[in-house]
């Protein structure tokens, strides 16, 4: 998402991840490359759960690892040709108080609860309240915002965990305010990278940095996460023993939000959620052969009770 306080000159590479920390809590990892002639501040719309006050967000300092994303995409891997496939804080209440601010490595970064509370905030990082209101679903969003130190570049990447409202979908914000309006279309240079436990236990093997699974329509990472990526650097917010997601969403598109729905979290079987894609498939295949064999046998006794049953030899019942 690319929601400026001020306009903007170009933004691209928009990298951002995302992860179910909890069965009510999101982590969101943000970073892009942009260009302001004026300071500028970002804000990102999120779907918090209400009522929503100033710890509903936990904003998680990122400055020591720069290469979050650049570590995200060596799990994907272009595949060379004729390569055989290998798998693999207290309580604030709304009031005429200042919203609180955080020292976020290069960043300073406040929670804006409600749309009303920007007039809590300095106005050179503020977006009127009128234009929030030409996006479908805001009026109830709360807002992270982060104030840019520098006029143009590519800082380190933005991260925190929210409490979120949605049980079964994880959120990207992704709508443009690039220039003080809202436009119906906009142009995307963005990647999505996610993790959830229940996407794990459906994909296949790793076919090549841009070859989508059929069961998620999603490129999966060629392993765990932490075969090319450091969660203690992440500081959490990466899951080690799951595989990461992928997806691009390039060119001219209707500029709204992303969310991906999940299936719930009971559905998958403990096997998966404990020990991975590779031994959770196993179970499943088992108890599927199992359940096939026993459906037999099954069908076979009742067709011998119906042929040579005590009725068929003229037994007496």
């Amino acid at each position: 998402m690319c929601c400026f306080t001020g306009p903007v000159e170009k933004v691209d590479n928009t990298r951002i991840f995302a992860r179910k920390t909890a069965a009510r809590t999101q982590a969101l990892v943000y970073q892009m490359r942009f260009a302001s002639a004026v300071d500028n501040a970002m804000v990102l719309p999120l779907p918090v759960k209400t009522p929503a006050t100033e710890a509903s967000i936990r904003f998680v300092d990122l400055h020591g690892y720069r290469d979050f994303f650049a570590e995200l995409d060596e799990g994907f891997p272009v595949k060379p040709p004729f390569q055989l496939t290998r798998s693999k804080s207290a309580t604030v209440s709304a009031s005429a108080a200042a919203i609180a601010v955080h020292e976020v490595g290069d960043y300073v970064a406040s929670f804006v609860p409600t749309i009303a509370d920007f007039s809590r905030l300095d106005p050179r990082f503020q977006i009127a309240p009128e234009l929030w209101a030409q996006v479908d679903g805001y009026a109830d969003y709360g807002f992270a915002v982060f104030q840019l130190t520098t006029r143009s570049g590519e800082p380190h990447p933005m991260a925190f965990e929210f409490e979120t409202r949605l049980a079964d979908e994880l959120f990207f914000p992704t709508v443009h305010i690039h220039d003080g309006q809202v436009h119906t279309e906009e142009t995307f240079d963005h990647t999505l990278y996610l993790q959830h436990e229940a996407f794990d236990p459906v994909v296949g093997d790793y076919e090549d940095h841009d070859v989508k699974d059929a069961a998620t329509g999603l490129v999966r990472s060629v392993g765990f996460a932490d075969e090319f990526a450091d969660p203690e650097r992440a500081k959490g917010l990466i899951e080690g023993r799951l595989l990461v997601h992928r997806t691009r969403l390039a060119g001219v598109r209707p500029n709204k939000d992303q969310l991906f729905g999940v299936p719930e979290p009971l559905l998958v079987p403990h096997a998966v959620r404990k020990w991975g894609p590779r031994v959770g498939l196993a179970a499943l295949a088992a108890a599927g052969v199992g359940f096939i064999i026993e459906r037999r046998r099954r069908r076979a006794r009742e067709r011998d009770e119906a042929l040579n049953g005590p009725a068929a030899r003229g037994e007496e019942t």
